[in-house]
């Protein structure tokens, strides 16, 4: 994979971060109330420090945690040849 993919796709992946943002916020202002809960995934290398204001949170980090833990091990055999 060359370099303007990996940009783009994280290009990409930003700015759908920005709209599902935009699209909450626009719900719940329209909507009235909400359960907001939050969470979120500290890697350290390939170990995951994973934290969340409730169980649903959490739970949804940790599935997030052991994607990004199956990524950075084949990200690290991938480019072990080289």
């Amino acid at each position: 994979m060359d370099g303007k993919t990996l940009i783009l796709s994280g290009m990409a992946l930003i700015f759908l971060g920005f709209l599902l943002v935009f699209i909450g916020t626009l719900v719940s202002a329209l909507g009235g109330e909400a359960d907001v809960e939050g969470g979120g995934v500290i890697m350290i290398g390939p170990v995951p420090i994973i934290f969340g204001t409730g169980r649903g949170a959490a739970g949804t980090a940790a599935v997030l945690a052991i994607i990004l833990m199956a990524l950075w091990l084949l990200a690290a055999l991938l480019t072990r040849g080289e």
